[in-house]
């Protein structure tokens, strides 16, 4: 078996409603030598059964993104590991593009990102996140960060922390270098947006992200967001 340039690992937690469309998408990707490895913290809508045909290996974890992230890093095979939230579709010329970032000299990178819903005003959202992430060199999960296994590995992986794992990765990240800012966009759900409200959620990310800079716990600020850690 030869062994895959690129592995997108894929964390998820009750997505039985979409798992099978975002993998559907990335057959493309397997036929071009990518490897598909779903790691599933938990849940209790049968994702996981869904997934196990369309994916190169589903496994389990304790629930956590930063924690089911590693756990995919650790059984993947490729050289290059890419991150895709289970509501985000990546552009079909995602490998060609990683490749050549990776090959031009970036040990990491991540996305332009659009975001899709029902909503006005997520399009200025994915533009301020996507010129926020250019100017501070922090990526965020929606954006498909991608980084070399090297990289990963000298950095340990993510934080295990149920929340703003993506920006203390980055944080790590911009000591090995500048990201690759690629243009091309991944698709993104806006359904925390429509859930919750367009402002509201802006605002409680900001607050807290503010909260998080001040020190707060990630545990608390995960609850916060209604999200309930696994405890250790």
């Amino acid at each position: 078996m030869n062994t895959p340039a690129l592995s997108i690992i894929i964390p998820v937690l009750n997505e039985a409603n979409g798992i099978v469309q975002v993998l559907e998408r990335l057959q493309d990707f397997r036929s071009q030598g990518a490897e598909v490895i779903v790691v599933d913290g938990g849940s209790a809508d049968g994702t996981a059964e869904r997934a196990r045909t369309l994916a190169d290996c589903v496994t389990t974890s304790l629930r956590g993104r930063g924690l089911q992230m590693n756990v995919g890093a650790a059984l993947a095979k490729g050289e290059i590991l890419l991150f895709l939230h289970a509501d985000t579709l990546l552009p079909p010329s995602a490998l060609a593009l990683v490749s050549e970032a990776v090959s031009n000299g970036a040990c990491w990178g991540r996305f332009d990102a659009r975001i899709e819903g029902s909503i006005s005003g997520l399009g200025m959202v994915a533009f301020m996140m996507n010129w926020r992430s250019r100017l501070t060199g922090i990526a965020t999960g929606d954006q498909a960060i991608f980084v070399t296994r090297e990289a990963f590995q000298r950095h340990g992986g993510f934080p295990a922390i149920p929340l703003m794992e993506d920006i203390v990765f980055s944080n790590w990240m911009r000591e090995e270098g500048t990201p690759a800012c690629l243009s091309e966009k991944v698709t993104t759900s806006g359904r925390r947006w429509e859930k919750h409200g367009l402002l509201r959620t802006i605002l409680m990310m900001w607050w807290l992200r503010l909260r998080f800079f001040l020190g707060a716990s990630p545990n608390d600020l995960a609850r916060a967001y209604g999200y309930i850690p696994h405890e250790t």
